[in-house]
């Protein structure tokens, strides 16, 4: 499971011209399902996002995580940050899960952060969505849940 996490003052997700989530100061969640992904990838990231100290503390210093500042996270699906670009010009996307196995675990993930304390909102899987951003940093990390160790 991959996720491109970025900081934000401000995010939103459009679906047809309307806004269905949006969420004030906090972390963007863009999440990518891989084939062989399991509950235990979207438990590992969802307890990563939490707990990512990505926020200043009182020095300046990047040591408070989403949940310490009281932010909230927006969960945005994305099967192509599984596109594999090495060949040719046309990304291959045959690493992401299926559609039904990689909506289950988005899913959970969702849930696993939310027990985490964590407010969530989520686009909306499979829908064609316009996602707006007000970076804060800009601040943006890459997270892999087969690269934990």
């Amino acid at each position: 499971m991959r996720a491109v996490v970025q900081r934000v003052l401000e995010a939103w997700v459009e679906v047809e011209g309307q806004k269905v989530a949006q969420i004030g100061r906090g972390l963007l969640v863009l999440l990518g399902v891989g084939q062989g992904d399991t509950e235990e990838d979207a438990k590992y990231l969802a307890s990563k996002v939490a707990n990512l100290r990505v926020f200043e503390d009182e020095e300046g210093k990047l040591n408070k995580s989403v949940l310490e500042i009281g932010g909230s996270v927006l969960v945005v699906s994305n099967f192509t940050l599984y596109g594999d670009c090495r060949k040719g010009r046309r990304p291959s996307f045959t690493e992401a899960a299926p559609p039904e196995i990689a909506d289950q675990l988005y899913q959970r993930f969702c849930e696993f952060l939310a027990a985490e304390g964590v407010p969530v909102q989520t686009g909306v899987f499979q829908a064609h969505m316009h996602v707006g951003l007000i970076n804060d940093g800009p601040v943006t990390l890459l997270l892999d849940s087969k690269k934990q160790f």
